[in-house]
């Protein structure tokens, strides 16, 4: 792993833990077991390193989620895999994250609406339009509402004045929405299917 690499890592530690704000480049120096100058030398402050690191974790995501896609025999196969994936994502962010990446890193916050609005949304497209040539997916939806509120919803879940931290897990939130979701899209074709999958992953 380069030295660069290191650096985004160590920062990524420390700001799931607490968040970025009270994180300093002094703490990823000691997190790292490094000088600060070393830091300095790949990035000149910390917006710049939480920019690099949104950029590389929405990469990291977006292959992932084409993998997903490869593996996967059919949509409703991809809808599970998809959950399984985000749980894995989901238990990891910590929602204040969201919260200080929003308020004190606009051109970081700026990449990951655009990722949203562009990757999210468009890869959801195809995956409903995928489904209802299936005939797992009900046709009469409209694939662009939709992707943009699945995308919405998702935002919604890491929302604290809606789901406080305190009393709501994030994953448990996404997991509901998820589920609700994926049931209200589905044919009676896709239902069954989606059962029997849910079972599977259940055991």
């Amino acid at each position: 792993m380069s030295q660069e690499e290191r650096i985004i890592q160590g920062g990524e530690e420390l700001f799931l833990k607490a968040g970025i704000k009270s994180v300093t480049m002094d703490d990823i120096a000691k997190h790292l077991g490094m000088s600060k100058k070393t830091i300095y030398q790949f990035f000149k402050d910390k917006n710049e390193l939480v920019l690099a690191l949104v950029k590389r974790k929405l990469q990291d995501d977006e292959d992932q989620m084409c993998a997903i896609i490869d593996q996967s025999s059919n949509v409703i196969e991809e809808m599970i895999n998809m959950m399984k994936c985000s749980e894995e994502i989901f238990s990891r962010i910590n929602p204040i994250v969201i919260h200080d990446m929003q308020k004190y890193h606009p051109d970081a916050w700026k990449q990951f609406q655009k990722f949203k609005s562009e990757v999210l949304v468009g890869k959801l497209e195809e995956l409903f339009n995928k489904g209802i040539k299936q005939g797992y997916i009900r046709p009469e939806i409209d694939v662009k509402i939709l992707a943009k509120m699945r995308v919405a919803q998702f935002e919604l879940g890491f929302d604290p004045s809606v789901f406080p931290v305190a009393e709501f897990s994030p994953w448990k939130v996404q997991y509901q929405f998820l589920e609700h979701f994926n049931y209200g899209i589905c044919t009676l074709k896709g239902y069954k299917l989606l059962n029997q999958y849910k079972n599977i992953h259940d055991e």
